[in-house]
């Protein structure tokens, strides 16, 4: 029996129609499936359900059934969830035995136009990202402390602050990343984060930053996530590794940029005078550039590949077609709460949240205290503006070479390691090096901005290894949530007592990456524990594959088809 005439059983308005697909000089016959959820009645429950309760033994943790094959059926989980499908399927409405032609050419020539198209405003913006963040670390050496009256720990609550306001709003904004068109939603938190930092110059005291800095966590709370999501839906998974590499990479661009101008602001400021402070002259600056860039990423940026204006209408549904080896489709905008269960009881969920809250403890410190650290080394502040800029370009440099060896030698985990060890190697070289070995320290300074490597690698993770849309923006949103609490924490073992060595914070940074070491070791065995259990589930004889299965919405689990990347 084929499978229409099973899905037939419990969804009479079920349509289909033929997309004759081209792939080199193979033909393939798509069946490519619409089901319309109207009028279910009694008899077809009972055909679902009698389906469903045909079990043969599956392996472990998978969750995944087969019905008695005798007519060669797909398995139960992938029916009982196949009645809401991706927004892909929208991509062949209409087009029945239409000839529709991806050979490596096409492939190449449509990933050099997205490439064209998406990647470098996801980069500008995720350096903005970056830069709008760290502006607060230029500002403590530029004179806000004594302006707004930041004494003991205020400064380290400030740091903090940004990161309950992010804290808070996370999982709303990932629900809103899913329901929402997802450029427009993005554009709308660009623009207004940039504007929310250009009040951070109006504040008077630390009651007013607390609060400019809270709002700041808000509005860019949607920012990760959403490029977590833009990567997923344009991009393959031996793509997305390099790719995220070079738009998070741009954070070390933002550290140089950044860097380079609040060194400018501060020396013309100190050399021809100001009308008003330096420190509020660089979070104009930013702030103004950041709204700027929001309103060009609304124009330029579709929210998918079905809207997009510089794709023509047979390019769409290409630019669709070549992302179906993913298993994932583009995107569902329905809740399932069967997804987010299965997001919260998986252990692989969980191992990313550990990774995102320990290693981002480091982070958390470091970002908010980076100029200070330098000129404990012995600089002045305006040197450890321009000193810190190298970090920016180390920083740059690991997550562009990890992310496309990642890809390239197909482990992407494994390769991200290298990041931490270097960074491992860097922090011991502060710790153990005497206070009169400046250069010595900042060289060790430098290596830690390698560290990022490993937090990238998972995020392209959650772009890749998870499925089903509502279970991946839930993930997602853990993982941040884990970011946020990681950089709550870090600025806190910075203690003013300890200057001008922070030797308590260092060695605590030290532990930190040692255990996410330790954790992605952990991630990498458990993907490839799955994929060979996965491999075993699809060699059973009885096992047969639903047609356009990858555009059903199903979960990494659900999926016997879902390959773990390494």
């Amino acid at each position: 029996m084929r499978v229409n005439q099973y899905l037939a059983q419990c969804h009479p308005s079920f349509l289909r129609f033929d997309v004759m697909v081209v792939v080199g000089s193979a033909q393939l016959q798509l069946n490519a499936s619409k089901i319309a959820m109207e009028g279910e009645s009694k008899q077809n429950s009972t055909a679902l359900s009698r389906m469903a309760d045909e079990k043969v033994p599956s392996y472990p943790d998978v969750e995944q059934t087969l019905f008695d094959d005798k007519d060669g059926a797909p398995p139960a989980q992938v029916l009982k969830h196949a009645n809401d499908a991706d927004e892909a399927m929208k991509a062949f409405e209409g087009h029945d035995g239409e000839l529709l032609v991806l050979d490596e050419a096409t492939n190449r020539r449509l990933l050099r136009k997205i490439d064209l198209n998406i990647l470098p405003l996801l980069c500008v913006v995720y350096g903005l990202n970056y830069l709008d963040k760290t502006t607060l670390s230029y500002a403590s050496v530029m004179g806000i402390k004594e302006d707004i009256g930041l004494v003991n720990d205020d400064y380290q609550w400030l740091g903090s602050m940004f990161y309950f306001g992010y804290l808070a709003w996370e999982y709303p904004t990932n629900r809103l990343l899913q329901r929402l068109p997802l450029a427009k939603y993005s554009s709308f938190c660009i623009i207004l984060w940039g504007l929310v930092l250009c009040c951070m110059a109006a504040v008077k005291n630390f009651s007013g930053a607390i609060a400019v800095r809270f709002f700041l966590g808000i509005f860019e709370a949607a920012v990760t996530p959403g490029f977590a999501l833009f990567s997923s839906q344009w991009y393959t998974k031996k793509e997305q590794g390099t790719r995220i590499g070079i738009w998070f990479s741009f954070n070390g661009f933002a550290q140089i940029f950044g860097g380079l101008v609040a060194y400018g602001i501060a020396k013309g400021a100190a050399l021809h005078g100001s009308s008003i402070a330096p420190w509020k002259i660089v979070f104009l600056v930013t702030g103004l550039l950041t709204a700027t860039i929001g309103c060009l990423f609304l124009f330029f940026v579709p929210d998918n590949q079905l809207n997009a204006r510089w794709l023509s209408k047979n390019d769409r549904r290409l630019a669709v077609e070549r992302v179906r080896v993913n298993q994932q489709g583009i995107g569902n905008k329905h809740f399932k709460a069967y997804q987010l269960k299965e997001a919260l009881l998986d252990p692989l969920t969980w191992a990313m949240v550990f990774f995102a809250l320990t290693g981002d403890i480091p982070n958390g410190g470091i970002s908010n205290f980076f100029s200070q650290l330098i000129v404990s080394f012995g600089y002045t502040a305006d040197q450890s503006l321009l000193y810190g800029t190298p970090g920016g370009a180390v920083e740059v440099v690991s997550l562009i070479v990890c992310g496309y060896l990642g890809d390239r030698l197909g482990n992407r985990i494994l390769v991200s390691t290298s990041g931490l060890m270097i960074s491992i190697l860097g922090m011991i070289l502060i710790v153990a090096l005497p206070l009169s070995n400046d250069g010595g320290r900042l060289a060790g300074y430098y290596l830690t901005q390698a560290s990022p490597t490993g937090f990238v690698a998972l995020l392209s993770l959650i772009s890749s290894n998870v499925a089903g849309y509502t279970k991946k923006t839930t993930v997602a949103a853990l993982y941040l949530i884990g970011y946020c609490v990681g950089n709550i924490i870090g600025p806190q073992t910075f203690r003013p007592k300890d200057a001008p060595r922070y030797v308590p914070a260092e060695i605590t940074i030290i532990c930190c990456w040692a255990a996410c070491l330790v954790d992605l070791l952990f991630i990498w065995w458990y993907c490839q524990n799955q994929n060979k259990k996965k491999a075993a589930f699809r060699a059973q004889p009885q096992y047969r594959k639903l047609e356009n299965q990858e555009w059903l919405d199903l979960t990494d689990k659900e999926n016997p088809e879902f390959v773990y990347t390494l």
